[in-house]
């Protein structure tokens, strides 16, 4: 990056743009896919829960690469659909397999959030079933 004025603005204008373009992503992520609400619903609990029961600093660190591996996998499926539609309709193989493999990726993702979700809140919820 040059040192000139001009272009620090041009530089500063060209990020916060990018940030615009980010937000955008997300908001058509969870306003156009049906998991993506499951996964909100499921975020938004897991961040009152959370609160409710005063987990550890690392117990929230993992509980929140959790919840972003899930929703960094979701965009990531939701890319590749998009992509592959893009392309074609018609039935192909390989986008068949792109698309399943992606969707598998979500899937692994939510089940190892699940467990560390298990593991966090588990035994706070045992205790008040005694």
């Amino acid at each position: 990056m040059n040192d000139r004025p001009g272009q620090q603005k041009s530089f500063l204008r060209a990020r916060i743009k990018s940030f615009g373009y980010a937000w955008r992503g997300i908001a058509a992520l969870i306003l156009t896919q049906g998991n993506a609400l499951v996964h909100l619903a499921a975020t938004l609990g897991v961040i009152v829960a959370g609160f409710h029961f005063h987990v550890s600093a690392g117990e929230w660190l993992a509980l929140v690469l959790a919840m972003s591996s899930v929703w960094t996998a979701e965009g990531l499926n939701t890319a590749i659909e998009a992509l592959a539609d893009r392309i074609t309709t018609e039935h192909d193989p390989l986008i068949g397999r792109a698309k399943d493999v992606a969707a598998g990726a979500v899937l692994l993702a939510a089940i190892a959030a699940a467990v560390v979700g298990a593991i966090v809140f588990g035994p706070r919820l045992l205790a008040l079933l005694r």
